[in-house]
């Protein structure tokens, strides 16, 4: 058992409280990793702010690196000192979605609970990870190698941000060359799908946003054109640009009008990808027999579908190679006592992702 500091949110919609929290040793497949950076994700804020619901008190944050600093009895494959990643996808190995390569949706993502106050209280380790502390006990299947030669604060975006964006094109909607793509939503997420999309060699990359400024971000990231979301009939300029609509729609903003409309925007036997998740109960509408009679479909991605031990080595090896921006992404770097002014920077829309800095 040790003492850390850590952010815990008490109230959803308040603003979180720095203090010290216990967090038991590592049993089992479990590790510790004492972290060095994590990012805040738009999942973290939507959690804080209660629309996803929960059990609290709670600790958020699930996009973090840093050093592995103790290991379970029967943790393999690693050791202490290893420079590693922190993600929220916990997985078994031996269930059905786990054995068909998906470990991302685990059937049985049993695992650690490590967190209590200094009362003994229990602490919700929200996402399996908990990050916004300095230090984790997560599953062993939760953590990625990465090379010396990637910084920490660089580094803790491959958990999420990146993962999600670039696999939702990679992964999910098995993007081929010389297709058409449109990404709605040019925060975060959304650029590293049109990087992701830049990647696997699309022939056009649309970026569709309400900022004009957030669409000249798109196009330094990859994008070749942009279209405001705010037109009247935004689809419309989509087909003066391909002739013919998009081959695949990806939605990053979790928005429910946005996903109403984004059909609006697939050319015959396009797929629309959901990759943005609004809140619980929020509902959109189609008229499915569009999907039917255009040949049409509509699948969820969550966290890229990413395999962890496939992934993360392509993706940091392609920004070694400077095929992939990272540093670009960071708007802004904070430290743990500065989290609640990190949280409101991120919710005022402009930034891409800002760091959490442990010292």
């Amino acid at each position: 058992m040790s003492e850390i500091r850590a952010a815990v949110c008490h109230t959803f919609g308040d603003p979180l409280s720095i203090e010290t929290v216990h967090l038991a040793a590592p049993t089992g497949r479990s590790v510790e990793v004492t972290l060095e950076s994590c990012a805040i994700c738009h999942s973290d804020i939507t959690y804080i702010d209660g629309h996803w619901g929960g059990v609290l008190p709670a600790i958020y944050g699930h996009e973090a690196a840093g050093k592995i600093s103790a290991l379970g009895a029967d943790a393999t494959g690693h050791q202490v000192g290893d420079r590693v990643i922190v993600t929220l996808i916990r997985s078994c190995g031996t269930c059905p979605t786990c054995s068909a390569g998906k470990p991302v949706i685990c059937e049985r993502p049993s695992g650690p609970a490590p967190l209590t106050l200094p009362d003994g209280t229990p602490v919700q380790q929200s996402m399996y990870s908990g990050a916004f502390a300095e230090k984790v006990v997560v599953d062993q299947s939760q953590i990625a190698p990465i090379p010396d030669a990637i910084a920490s604060d660089v580094a803790s975006l491959l958990s999420c941000g990146v993962i999600t964006g670039v696999g939702a094109v990679v992964n999910t909607a098995n993007l081929q060359a010389g297709e058409d793509v449109l990404v709605i939503g040019a925060g975060g997420v959304g650029l590293n799908a049109i990087q992701g999309a830049a990647i696997a060699g699309a022939r056009r990359i649309v970026a569709v946003d309400l900022s004009p400024e957030k669409l000249a971000d798109a196009k330094s990231f990859g994008a070749t054109d942009g279209i405001l979301a705010s037109d009247p009939a935004p689809w419309d300029r989509l087909r003066e640009i391909t002739g013919r609509g998009a081959d695949a729609v990806f939605v990053s903003v979790g928005v429910p009008a946005v996903y109403t409309d984004a059909p609006n925007y697939l050319a015959p036997g396009g797929r629309l990808v959901m990759v943005g998740m609004p809140p619980t109960g929020a509902t959109s509408t189609y008229e499915p027999g569009d999907f039917a009679s255009a040949c049409q479909s509509m699948v969820g991605s969550k966290m890229g579908n990413t395999v962890l031990a496939r992934d993360i080595p392509w993706l940091a090896d392609l920004y070694l190679q400077g095929r992939l921006k990272l540093d670009e992404l960071i708007s802004g770097r904070w430290s743990l006592d500065q989290i609640n002014e990190a949280i409101a920077d991120t919710k005022s829309g402009t930034a891409r992702r800002n760091v959490i800095i442990f010292d």
